[in-house]
């Protein structure tokens, strides 16, 4: 692996990728650290953290790289942009034109995510407010007010702040994305969660002792293991394109196959179903009704809380479906398989082969729903047996790191291949 590494800085092509990714994020971590206008960083300092208002904004603040909890510019992360995805995804299945969108390639893409730009700014406006509302009325930081000085005008520019620092994060990500190496979004949720690793194991320490941060490392390794055999878990369907003669020349006879992972939807479904999760705390909040807020901070706020981890997992395994369903189209694939003389052995072409497909990808998107959910609810079952403060190795996190981690790995393995060099895969 370290060979690879050094071949990666070895093609000066990819190590400006790299070196612009690293600088990017770089970035990103610097405005984690700037505090919004208004923000007294004593009572700040006093407050007992980000993670005093039921979990809502303690998971937040892991989204965030700890922005949160500094009352940063970056505070509100990449959240918005999440939501306005799920939105837009959302909306293509109901709404005709986004639908016929999504169908026109590259151009369509472009529209529907200029669209999803101008969600993202207006999520990012209305959460900024209610974060800023949190913020001044104590409810974010255990009672503390952390902007008691401030007026309309510095509230206002507050607010134009987290908005204008939640555009700037999803222009650095699309950077990532175009000019760097792997996708710019997930490696920016990547990032956040990395930097906020070693502070909530040192907390483990602290409160339940050295045993508790050796049980947490083991999992984690064991946890780690088991994600990284499933990603890699794939199901091959063979094709065979028939042998075309066009002129003196012959085409196709060749034998592929059609790569279905396990895990057709990858960590999607865990960061939507947590996206979810935090809005009934956020809307609570602003409610400003003592009822709502304690029902909820009691079964939707609480990871502790089986009506939590049950809901919880019911999301992901939703999401993993819905996604499977709307990332592979079984009838386009049927379509480009017969227009270009492709076919599964055994099964005729066109409308066999669609159902066949969309069988496959049933039977294994099962298997993969409820990996998902199990990983990603099992560190909340051991926090509310074990009974312990912080979960560094988290079923959502794991999932996040382990699968931008490989993702990105085989990025850099395939431009590595191309030029002749060893992976870090093979």
């Amino acid at each position: 692996m370290l060979r690879a590494f050094i071949n990666a800085f070895k093609i000066p092509d990819l190590r400006r990728k790299l070196l612009f990714t690293l600088g990017i994020l770089a970035v990103y971590r610097v405005g984690a650290w700037i505090p919004i206008p208004g923000v007294e960083a004593e009572l700040l300092a006093e407050a007992t953290g980000a993670g005093a208002a039921g979990n809502i904004v303690g998971i937040l603040n892991v989204f965030t790289g700890g922005a949160l909890q500094q009352m940063a510019v970056f505070a509100l992360g990449i959240m918005p942009y999440i939501t306005a995805s799920i939105i837009m995804q959302l909306l293509a299945v109901v709404i005709p034109k986004l639908e016929t969108l999504q169908r026109e390639g590259e151009q369509g893409r472009r529209k529907i995510t200029q669209y999803t730009r101008y969600v993202t700014v207006g999520l990012a406006l209305l959460q900024s407010t209610a974060l800023v509302t949190l913020a001044r009325n104590g409810a974010a930081f255990d009672g503390v007010n952390v902007m008691p000085d401030a007026g309309t005008g510095i509230v206002i520019v507050a607010v134009l702040t987290l908005t204008a620092g939640t555009s700037l994060i999803m222009w650095l990500g699309e950077l990532i994305t175009a000019r760097g190496i792997g996708n710019g979004m997930s490696l920016l949720i990547y990032v956040s969660i990395i930097s906020q690793f070693p502070s909530e194991l040192a907390l483990v320490r602290i409160s339940n002792g050295w045993g508790w941060v050796v049980g947490v490392l083991l999992m984690g390794f064991l946890l780690t293991i088991a994600v990284v055999f499933i990603e890699m878990g794939q199901r091959r369907i063979p094709v065979q394109y028939a042998r075309r003669q066009v002129g003196r020349r012959s085409y196709g006879g060749q034998s592929t196959y059609i790569p279905l992972k396990v895990n057709q939807s990858g960590v999607i479904p865990v960061i939507f179903a947590s996206s979810l999760m935090i809005l009934p705390g956020l809307v609570a909040q602003i409610s400003g009704s003592q009822a709502v807020v304690e029902w909820t901070e009691r079964y939707l706020a609480d990871a502790t809380s089986w009506v939590y981890i049950l809901v919880f997992a019911l999301l992901t395994i939703f999401f993993a479906y819905f996604y499977s369903a709307i990332t592979f189209n079984p009838v386009e694939v049927a379509d480009n398989m017969k227009r270009y003389g492709g076919f599964v052995p055994g099964i005729r072409p066109g409308r066999q082969t669609a159902e066949y497909l969309d069988k496959v990808l049933t039977r294994l998107t099962l298997p993969g729903s409820l990996y998902l959910a199990t990983i990603a609810v099992l560190p909340f079952i051991l926090l509310a047996v074990g009974n312990i403060q912080a979960f560094p190795l988290g079923g959502v996190s794991l999932l996040i790191m382990v699968g931008v981690a490989l993702q990105t790995m085989q990025q850099i393995e395939s431009q590595l291949m191309q030029r002749n060099y060893e992976g870090f895969l093979r």
